[in-house]
């Protein structure tokens, strides 16, 4: 079986990033970025700006071009080394397109419809707005991860169908052609509890919230996001404990906190004995802040010199379609294709 490593000491991890919103929240930075930050200690790590997929939902050319570029600036200031890992924007390495079709060849369409995502999204979007894009969506995903000959791709629970799907199309290819692909495993990231709406605390923070004041942006300033903390929706009593079933406010700050601090929710709720649901807004609003603010530092700095942004990207680019084209020139080559 091929192996990414073997001209490396470390396997190889990739994992993209949609720019979907004008700013990352607080969610994809402890679920997700924060976790790739480490990785690269044990990984030879390539993150991307996954702004193919982002296009499924139709934003408008300067809404994608701007957070594009504040997506990659974002996960350059959460502390993604450009140095260290190859951080790319997947528009720029065309082979992305190339070898999915090839990919698309050899996917049934019995299979693709059972993707779960699409079933939900294509249900609520409707027959006449369900665009093809959103069907190939996870043959698009298959191709992003095989293109770089990925050890190990860092998924949650809504990705795992996904991944399943491109390991068959790698060990297919592979029964078909010979050892082409590596099979990529998952890498479970650390869970960090629930990281929930702060308005609607039963409901998850999502770009998608109701009201914006449940979000916490990363672009955010500072004093925005402890105003929203503040106004966090807590529960009935006074009572600091965690019980997501009957305290569902009170129970996320608590796995902020904890998140963002290291300290286990019990010991945390042990400090608080005594004290006001306001001591403990205060507590989170505060250490967010403290860790928060040098990543939008660091990705405004960048936001405001275009230049030195779009050299690091290119620089990653040019990392990344070294990689891209020789897996495609693999593949294009077993199955009788020019290139």
């Amino acid at each position: 079986m091929p192996n990414s490593s073997t001209a490396t000491a470390k396997p190889r991890a990739l994992s993209l990033a949609q720019p979907t919103a004008d700013s990352m929240h607080l969610g994809n930075y402890l679920g997700a970025l924060r976790q790739w930050v480490g990785m690269q200690d044990e990984f030879e790590a390539f993150f991307g700006v996954a702004n193919l997929h982002s296009y499924n939902e139709w934003p408008s050319p300067e809404e994608l071009h701007e957070r594009t570029l504040a997506t990659a600036a974002q996960i350059i200031g959460a502390g993604i080394d450009p140095d260290r890992s190859v951080v790319f924007v997947q528009s720029q390495i065309p082979e992305h397109t190339q070898l999915m079709w090839t990919l698309a060849c050899m996917t049934g369409f019995g299979q693709a419809s059972r993707m779960t995502q699409f079933k939900d999204k294509s249900a609520k979007r409707g027959v006449d707005t369900t665009n093809v894009g959103l069907f190939t969506y996870p043959i698009l995903m298959a191709a992003d991860i095989l293109i770089y000959q990925a050890d190990k791709v860092p998924v949650g629970e809504d990705q795992r169908q996904h991944l399943e799907l491109t390991r068959d199309l790698a060990e297919r290819f592979n029964a078909r052609y010979g050892d082409t692909f590596v099979v990529p495993d998952a890498h479970i990231l650390a869970s960090v509890g629930k990281i929930q709406d702060l308005q609607e605390p039963t409901a998850k923070m999502s770009k998608s919230a109701a009201s914006p004041n449940g979000l916490i942006n990363l672009l955010d300033d500072p004093k925005k996001n402890t105003k929203k903390f503040k106004s966090a929706v807590t529960d009935s009593g006074s009572e600091i404990t965690y019980d997501f079933e009957n305290k569902p406010g009170v129970s996320n700050l608590l796995s902020i906190l904890s998140a963002i601090s290291g300290t286990p929710v019990p010991q945390l709720v042990e400090e608080f004995d005594g004290k006001l649901y306001g001591h403990l807004k205060v507590a989170v609003a505060e250490a967010v802040a403290d860790e928060v603010s040098p990543i939008r530092a660091r990705a405004l700095e960048l936001l405001d010199d275009r230049a030195e942004l779009e050299r690091l990207l290119d620089r990653g680019a040019e990392k990344a379609r070294t990689v891209a084209y020789a897996t495609t020139k693999a593949v294009y080559d077993k199955i009788g294709m020019l290139i």
